[in-house]
């Protein structure tokens, strides 16, 4: 169960009106914060969730870290494959199953039906910078994914 008084606190932030919804790169985009509660951790950057843009209104979907790229599960390299299970561990400790996030600079894309943005823990901390801090991640722009391990 959310807990009540979180969510109040993340919805009495600034609010996600149409009037925050700005073109980047000609893809929508909404500045945030939209509060979500963490359904699952896919893998090392990417997370499901059922994200609360309104009172009452509920999104599940899926979010990818913005600007971070972490090891494939489905590699075929054995180090890659590890390195995929430690970044995934540490993003469930950070953000938390079943724990509460806020969603920044949402935008649409190229993703495969997820959205990107930037994750935030009630604690302030920033997952994409933290997982890329401890060394699991490595910057990613959007462009072709390089090999991080073999």
């Amino acid at each position: 169960m959310i807990p009540v008084l979180l969510i109040a606190c993340m919805l009495a932030a600034p609010s996600t009106h149409a009037d925050e919804v700005k073109p980047r790169g000609g893809r929508s985009f909404v500045k945030g914060p939209v509060p979500a509660e963490v359904l699952r951790i896919l893998d090392g950057d990417t997370l499901l969730v059922d994200a609360m843009p309104w009172p009452d209104q509920h999104v599940r979907v899926a979010v990818r870290l913005r600007g971070v790229d972490a090891p494939e599960m489905k590699a075929k390299c054995p180090a890659e494959r590890e390195a995929a299970h430690a970044a995934r561990a540490a993003l469930v400790d950070l953000a938390g199953e079943s724990g509460v996030v806020a969603l920044h600079n949402v935008s649409g894309g190229k993703y495969f039906g997820r959205v990107l943005a930037d994750v935030v823990t009630p604690a302030g901390i920033n997952v994409g910078l933290e997982l890329k801090a401890r060394g699991l991640a490595v910057d990613y722009d959007g462009g072709r994914r390089k090999p991080l391990l073999c």
